[in-house]
């Protein structure tokens, strides 16, 4: 399976898939992306609200973007990515960064007040890591083990509840420890694509710690050492460790969440990042939004996406953003 059916990117299928090589081999920015070249007539204010997966990587971008354009002000909120729809809604935000697709009742919304879709630019290409304490052996898991442990209702297949360590293979002094889980909260599209994936639409089990940010699923995942938790790669810290998936109990090889697994389709969470705008279809953007998604698009923003860990769009995924755009 490929990326595009993981990612279940609609009209972008064929132009990730054509790329899926390039992103594989290495973690690296495709060379055919235009280079940004700063234009005239960009001022004013510009808002981000929506995803904490997101929140660090539109700091970076932001910053980049004032070095092109001091006089822009930018201000970001990263409460979650529900927070993203009913701010476009309201016109009280210009991006809303998603790490997940809108859902059918939040883009009925938006039509409703403004007579036209939303629009969905995928920025960026992640993978959702499951996390253990640096100190934690454990090789790997397949997804309905991540399922056990996480969720009550056991909807990818296992047979059975897992509450220790020793259920997952491991021995000594790990066979009779539990966990401590820490999930994100219902506000993050984290936690809804890991709700969709890793346990199959399933529950989460009512011991869950919920975090309100990334950082803080991670945080807590280092200060506990039977911790495991789950978030975007780009959180990854010394004080954790992203485990190996695979999908099921056949086959013998777990898969790293990095960039060639995610483009081959063989590490089992990888989606993609958007920014969701209000682009009028019979009308141009505004020059400063307009100007801050070129700069995603092309070669300095993606270089940006890859200094804060996650993976670079190919050239035909931007290309075709552009042209949706009319930024080319």
């Amino acid at each position: 399976m490929k990326i595009d059916s993981l990612l279940k990117a609609g009209a972008l299928a064929a132009a990730v898939t054509a790329s899926a090589g390039a992103i594989a081999q290495a973690v690296q920015v495709d060379p055919n992306l235009p280079t940004y070249e700063r234009v005239s007539g960009v001022s004013g204010n510009l808002t981000s609200i929506g995803s904490d997966t997101l929140n660090n990587l539109m700091t970076l971008w932001a910053e980049e973007f004032r070095t092109f354009y001091p006089n822009v002000n930018i201000q970001i909120q990263g409460a979650g990515t529900s927070t993203a729809p009913p701010a476009l809604v309201e016109g009280t935000s210009n991006f809303g960064p998603m790490s997940r697709g809108m859902r059918d009742s939040e883009t009925a919304a938006f039509e409703q007040r403004h007579g036209y879709p939303p629009t969905l630019v995928p920025v960026a290409i992640d993978t959702i890591a499951v996390f253990v304490n640096r100190d934690n052996p454990i090789e790997g898991m397949t997804i309905p083990q991540v399922d056990a442990v996480f969720s009550s209702t056991r909807r990818c297949g296992a047979p059975a509840d897992i509450t220790r360590w020793g259920q997952l293979g491991m021995t000594g002094a790990w066979a009779n420890r539990d966990f401590t889980v820490y999930s994100r909260n219902a506000v993050s599209g984290t936690y809804g694509f890991f709700r969709q994936h890793a346990l199959c639409d399933g529950d989460f089990k009512d011991s869950m710690n919920e975090q309100p940010g990334s950082a803080s699923v991670v945080q807590g995942v280092t200060e506990s050492l039977n911790g495991i938790g789950y978030s975007g790669i780009g959180y990854e810290t010394a004080g954790v460790r992203a485990i190996p998936l695979r999908r099921d109990a056949e086959g013998t090889q777990f898969f790293e969440p990095n960039a060639e697994n995610a483009a081959s389709g063989d590490y089992p969470l990888a989606r993609f990042l958007y920014l969701a705008v209000n682009k009028h279809p019979e009308r141009p953007m505004a020059p400063r939004e307009r100007e801050f998604l070129r700069l995603v698009l092309t070669k300095q923003g993606q270089e940006v996406t890859v200094r804060d860990g996650f993976i670079p769009l190919p050239e035909p995924v931007a290309a075709r953003e552009r042209a949706k755009l009319g930024i080319n």
